[in-house]
């Protein structure tokens, strides 16, 4: 008998978070739940006062759960795809809930028999051991496994399959031998797009205040507005991967989201958490060196972008609105860490400017979505029909924001600050330049799907944006 044959007549068994799947069932369950029932997150004390295997089993029969949006390791599924073909026996041995497991083994095909958790047992660790060796003797099968929970069953196993190892299970396969199938490594680039750190680019509103009211050569003030700048790109980053948490099964499901270091299981939730829990420190360590007014304004920021995560993003018309807001909240933000003082006109024109390129996302987002007349955007809550009312929305947004600019134009206002005012009449026609060309690429279907990151990289929008800032310049000389 060859040394295939030999392999394929030994049963192997397979653990599934982690290992099978670059994902851990219990952290994904847990931000679905919260999602679809936020109240459940005053229960779960109380579910894990009846144990772990308990607390799993209450979650998976409370969420909506898809085996086929998970991220598989492709390597390790194919392996087995082939061993079940040559007649192999195959298990997966898991600590998730039964609920989830069978539905995962139902899906892939490929697995004779199931070991999972139940609620009055953790299928984990010293007791997986003990169920594999009553099932095929100590020794007497093969284990594939990714995590220090696994060592005791890769020491009862003929052989293990070290998947993506953790520090633990790495030092176990250098000193024991097995095979190791090896994770992708984690580069600087991956963290930074973990962080959306092109998205920091939207702070830069907080500057808006400084420089409209020509403050810019002002040192103390612009350290000010670089510190809220700061604190602001950290707070964002922290949502960003917590919106990620909360949007997994979506991501995945999309053409490019699906990509995303979290969605695709290149990096961990307890990692994301942990990157979490530094950003909001430095948020935090850094509104410390400002008025507490700036503060202020970041926890509310960090409260509605929560809120926007968690529910409203879902809800028809309230979550542009909110979009909108959240970025005239970074022009007040600027306000408050500068003592600049806020003026109507310029929140005017942003909520009416943002208002229609978050009207423009969503646009976007139906446009390039099959959807079934009738039924709604996949975590939102448009439909297909709402294409025509959101284009008109968002034109005549855009032109409300070009006509506040107007008639800021022709206040008082603009005598104090301004020497020549009439330079600055060219910018109504290059907001509405911006806008407008913005909304015919999108019904084209020529525009990323975020707009904001669209304007920062067209150089188009760039050039005519820059003609606007000289403008401003040369009219306050």
């Amino acid at each position: 008998m060859d040394a295939r044959s030999k392999r394929i007549a030994v049963p192997l068994a397979v653990d599934l978070d982690g290992t099978l799947i670059a994902a851990d069932l219990l952290w994904e369950s847990l931000f679905l739940l919260i999602r679809k029932r936020p109240l459940c997150v005053f229960l779960l004390p109380l579910w894990l006062m009846k144990g772990r295997a308990h607390l799993k089993c209450r979650i998976a029969e409370r969420i909506d759960f898809d085996p086929a949006a998970l991220p598989y390791r492709t390597e390790l599924l194919a392996r087995l795809q082939e061993d079940k073909a040559a007649g192999r026996h195959i298990v997966l041995a898991t600590a998730s809930p039964r609920l989830l497991a069978e539905k995962v083994a139902a899906h892939l095909g490929v697995f004779d028999q199931v070991l999972c958790t139940d609620p009055d047992c953790n299928m984990a660790s010293a007791i997986k051991r003990d169920a594999l060796i009553a099932a095929f003797g100590d020794g007497g099968f093969d284990y594939a496994g990714n995590s220090k929970a696994d060592l005791k069953v890769f020491d009862a196993a003929r052989q293990a399959v070290v998947v993506a190892p953790d520090r633990a299970a790495s030092a176990w396969q250098a000193a024991h031998g097995g095979e190791l199938i090896a994770a992708p490594k984690v580069s600087m680039r991956t963290i930074a797009k973990m962080l959306r750190v092109h998205q920091w680019l939207k702070n830069a509103l907080i500057f808006v205040p400084l420089v409209l009211a020509h403050q810019y050569a002002n040192l103390p003030v612009m350290l000010e507005a670089v510190l809220a700048f700061v604190a602001f790109s950290a707070a964002a980053s922290a949502i960003y991967i917590l919106n990620d948490f909360f949007d997994l099964a979506l991501d995945r499901r999309h053409a490019t989201k699906r990509n995303r270091p979290l969605a695709s299981g290149v990096l961990s939730i307890p990692f994301g958490l942990g990157a979490m829990a530094v950003l909001l420190l430095m948020a935090a360590g850094t509104a410390a060196f400002l008025p507490p007014v700036f503060a202020a304004v970041l926890a509310l920021y960090l409260v509605t972008t929560t809120a926007y995560s968690i529910a409203v993003k879902r809800m028809l018309l309230v979550d542009v609105l909110m979009l909108a807001g959240l970025y005239t909240l970074r022009i007040l933000a600027g306000c408050a860490a500068t003592g600049i003082e806020v003026s109507f006109w310029l929140l005017a024109f942003s909520v009416f400017f943002f208002l229609s390129l978050a009207l423009v996302k969503r646009y976007v987002e139906l446009r390039s979505t099959e959807v079934p007349v009738g039924e709604r955007l996949a975590g939102r809550g448009y439909r297909l029909e709402d294409q025509e009312i959101i284009a008109q929305a968002g034109m005549a947004s855009a032109f409300s924001s070009a006509l506040v600019l107007a008639l800021y134009i022709q206040s008082d206002a603009i005598d104090a600050l301004y020497t020549h005012p009439w330079l600055i009449w060219p910018l109504g026609p290059i907001v509405l330049y911006i806008t407008m060309r913005i909304w015919i690429l999108a019904r084209r279907d020529e525009m990323h799907d975020d707009p904001i990151v669209f304007i920062i990289r067209d150089w188009r929008s760039q050039a005519v944006a820059g003609l606007g800032a000289l403008l401003l310049l040369a009219a306050g000389l």
